[in-house]
């Protein structure tokens, strides 16, 4: 098993191509020119992954004030992503990721640790990324509450 090692700013995205909750398509290119905020997180509808996008969600129109798409990504598919959307609201779209091929691009796929048990899977980390597809900033080892402040934060720096 191997530990996360993610992109840091200045990478280029990785190529990738995925869809939504709703089967509408997304790839690296498909992102050029908008600046976005991808989160990866383990799993829909989990307390700490529902604590995160709620945030988020409670942040959107901030979001939209820095011109700052936000994307949520995990390896849930599109009906737990509907489910997860329905339920508390959320105003962005879910990304899939069942292969984590995405995720493994991104360098956030990898060893983890929970009640004595090891597995791999996703860490949960964020990329804010640039209209000209370079990583502006990597959040490394997310805590969910706050965490759309901190984005937020870093954003007006950037004005």
């Amino acid at each position: 098993m191997s530990k996360p090692c993610p992109l840091q700013p200045g990478h280029k995205v990785p190529e990738f191509n995925t869809c939504d909750q709703n089967g509408k398509k997304y790839n690296h290119l498909s992102l050029l020119g908008s600046q976005y905020l991808i989160f990866f997180y383990p799993r829909d509808l989990t307390p700490g992954c529902t604590t995160e996008a709620c945030e988020l969600r409670d942040s959107y129109q901030d979001f939209r004030v820095h011109k700052t798409l936000i994307l949520g990504i995990s390896p849930d598919g599109e009906k737990s992503h509907r489910k997860f959307i329905k339920k508390y609201d959320l105003p962005f779209p879910l990304l899939i990721d069942e292969s984590h091929a995405i995720a493994e691009a991104f360098g956030v796929w990898g060893e983890k640790k929970f009640m004595g048990r090891t597995f791999e899977g996703v860490h949960r980390m964020s990329f804010l990324i640039g209209a000209d597809g370079r990583i502006k900033k990597t959040y490394n080892k997310v805590k969910p509450a706050g965490h759309a402040q901190q984005v937020l934060a870093d954003l007006c720096k950037d004005r």
